[in-house]
């Protein structure tokens, strides 16, 4: 029914959609009491101006992101105010583009047998029409969450372009180029050093064609650093010394402070998804603050090292379980740290050969509890009624659903694996 061009008409669709927003946006702003435009937005400008007049952007408070984004965004005090949300919009699409990218890289063709790149079971039978591939696309350029949020000027759309072109790059066996953008994107935010591991153990799979199943060759084919591992790895911290180096030079301790260490002893106190929400919230002045901060980072290791280790081989799939790990069990959770976790879904989906009716109801029950933990919340903050306790239910109910979803995706993906291989020892 379609035909491979028809992905134009698809991004621009999706570009004339993010432009009707972001005028929209600007109306609201001026008209309305409640602003379409994301305080974070207003941060970025300030510190972008801040850079203009040769100060740090530290100087704006609350700005506890690199330098390097303030610099990027200058062209909001030259040129216009919405530079930034055009940025934003266009990386959201570029998100998109490599969607259909990746979606085409795995549905047309198999990799072949001269190929380094590791396949999982999961993938190997998987093939796309391009009504298919153009479908599952849509799922991201057409989606209203990541268009508003990217609109709203929130700069999660960097973080998930420069993700995927990780897993792209990789899959084109473009290894140095994905080593830049690896060091880049953990410069830029620091959640994806999580992949660290599975990235570690992925790049060591391509060797595991010499394993025989002793322990012995477990350690050298998945532990022990490949070429691959050390090239990538020596590219990307060189790059990472270079980022970090130079900002440090200019802006000094002040840098490492607000764009690395501030997030690692973080203590939220506003309403947020997070099931911690209302235990930090009550324990904010007790001596026991810092340590039950640290703790909540117990589960997110754990689960972490544990799906790095049973499904590195399956790159797309374990970024995702990384992803929607460190953000449900993360000690803050807002609305745009689910675009980190969702650019995700289109690449799975398609690969769901059962229990897609049980994935789907988790998804929509996360929709569901979402939007409860929403109307809860904007009683507490619009209306001003005292609902905390109520808040802190919606939270433990969606973090709930998250641990549904995060079992459908498992549960399905095992059966697909078990199903490969069925089908492999009887062929």
């Amino acid at each position: 029914m379609f035909k491979e061009n028809d992905i134009n008409i698809l991004l621009l669709i999706s570009v004339l959609f993010k432009i009707c927003l972001i005028i929209y946006g600007e109306w609201q702003d001026v008209t309305q009491v409640v602003k379409f435009t994301d305080v974070d937005y207003s941060v970025f400008t300030d510190a972008a101006r801040f850079v203009t007049e040769g100060k740090s952007p530290y100087e704006r408070a609350t700005y506890r992101y690199t330098p390097l984004l303030a610099l990027i965004l200058t062209p909001n005090i030259y040129v216009h105010p919405a530079f930034g949300k055009l940025l934003f919009a266009a990386c959201d699409l570029l998100t998109g583009w490599l969607i259909y990218k990746l979606l085409k890289l795995a549905g047309f063709s198999l990799p072949s047998p001269r190929s380094k790149v590791p396949v999982s079971q999961s993938q190997v039978s998987c093939q796309l029409s391009i009504d298919a591939v153009l479908l599952y696309t849509s799922l991201w350029l057409l989606n209203p969450l990541p268009a508003i949020i990217a609109c709203r000027g929130n700069a999660e759309a960097i973080l998930t372009t420069l993700v995927l072109s990780i897993i792209y790059m990789l899959k084109c066996e473009q290894l140095h180029l994905a080593a830049v953008l690896y060091a880049t994107a953990v410069h830029t935010k620091i959640y994806p050093i999580t992949y660290a591991l599975p990235l570690y153990l992925w790049l060591n799979s391509r060797r595991r064609s010499k394993c025989s199943g002793k322990v012995t060759e477990y350690l050298w084919n998945v532990l022990w650093p490949s070429r691959e591992l050390l090239v990538f790895a020596s590219i990307a911290m060189a790059t990472l010394a270079v980022l970090v180096g130079v900002h440090y030079a200019v802006y000094g301790y002040e840098f490492l402070e607000h764009t690395y260490l501030y997030h690692a002893t973080r203590r939220d106190i506003r309403h947020n998804f997070s099931v911690y929400f209302y235990m930090l919230y009550l324990s904010a002045e007790s001596e026991w603050a810092f340590a039950i901060g640290l703790l909540a980072f117990v589960p997110q290791v754990v689960l972490l090292v544990a799906f790095s280790f049973e499904f590195y081989d399956d790159l797309e799939l374990c970024c995702f379980l990384h992803t929607f790990t460190f953000v449900a069990f993360n000690k803050v959770c807002t609305s745009q740290y689910f675009l980190w976790y969702l650019c995700f879904v289109p690449l799975l989906l398609p690969r769901l050969a059962t229990g897609k009716t049980r994935v789907l109801a988790a998804w929509l029950a996360w929709a569901a509890a979402q939007a409860v933990w929403l109307a809860v919340a904007y009683k507490l903050e619009f209306e001003g009624d005292n609902v905390f306790v109520f808040v802190w239910l919606a939270g433990i109910l969606f973090f709930v659903v998250n641990i549904l979803v995060l079992w459908s995706m498992i549960a399905a993906f095992d059966a697909v694996q078990n199903k490969s291989k069925l089908n492999h020892k009887l062929s």
